[in-house]
């Protein structure tokens, strides 16, 4: 997979299919990896662009601090790169976040979006659930492994991909966790809530009611700011119900991206 050189830092990603590019930003500590469940099912539709975001997977890992901005600017430098002049946009949980930051800052690279399990804001109403919270002073080996364990609703699935981040976390090196470091920063600091109204592309706002790392009702709410956004509610999904039950994932997010938006008031 080819590296990328943007914003001073090598930034890993592939793209695949053909058609209206597709921009796909993966959340926390996960790399691009994490669309698996998605890029072939997609790439027959789009040119869907996947990435490891700054600090994870094989892109660089520099020093803090990081910002969901920041990493937004990653994405459009990636687009600059690849010649994309407008895409739809896609981000789960951080990559949600990053996307809100993209649409926000960049409104005419973005034609459609798509924002899954994220947040607006930490407050009393949105953010981390409370079993997330506990975990997050944890050290970053511990704190992803009890994070992969929330991720999921299915036993199985919480058994296989806990097993897997035991062993990743086992040969995490130093710059592994500087990347962590620098996420949870971004996460922590993130903050759209009154800049959401700006957003003036067809929205889709979808996440799972049984999410154990974001509280639901988190998408409620930027459902709420965002003007004419489509809220989808997959009732039991996980935070990683893109993988869980994938096809009902799919399925909502292609129906929105291929149906034709009302006109925005």
């Amino acid at each position: 997979m080819p590296l990328a050189k943007l914003n001073g830092i090598n930034i890993n990603y592939q793209v695949d299919g053909q058609g209206e590019p597709l921009v796909m930003v993966m959340g926390f500590t996960a790399g691009r990896s994490g669309w698996m469940p998605q890029i072939p099912f997609f790439k027959k539709y789009y040119r869907v662009i996947t990435f490891d975001n700054r600090g994870a997977g094989k892109s660089d890992k520099p020093p803090g601090p990081y910002s969901t901005k920041m990493m937004a600017d990653d994405t459009v430098r990636l687009m600059d790169l690849l010649g994309i002049e407008k895409a739809h946009i896609m981000g789960v949980s951080m990559g949600g976040m990053i996307a809100q930051e993209l649409a926000i800052n960049y409104p005419q690279r973005v034609m459609k979006l798509v924002l899954a399990c994220t947040y607006a804001c930490q407050d009393e109403t949105s953010g981390d659930s409370l079993e997330q919270a506990k975990f997050l002073q944890l050290t970053p080996e511990k704190k992803v492994s009890a994070m992969v364990g929330l991720a999921f609703n299915k036993p199985l699935y919480r058994f296989i991909f806990g097993l897997l981040a035991r062993v990743q976390t086992r040969f995490m090196g130093a710059s592994g966790r500087v990347g962590i470091a620098g996420q949870s920063e971004a996460c922590r600091k993130h903050n759209t809530l009154e800049r959401l109204s700006s957003i003036a592309v067809p929205t889709l706002v979808i996440v799972g009611t049984g999410d154990r790392i974001i509280k639901p009702v988190s998408s409620e709410v930027i459902a709420g700011k965002i003007p004419n956004a489509k809220l989808v509610k997959v009732e039991g999904g996980s935070h990683y119900f893109s993988l869980e039950m994938k096809n009902a994932f799919n399925r909502e997010v292609l129906s929105f991206l291929k149906s034709h938006a009302p006109p925005l008031n």
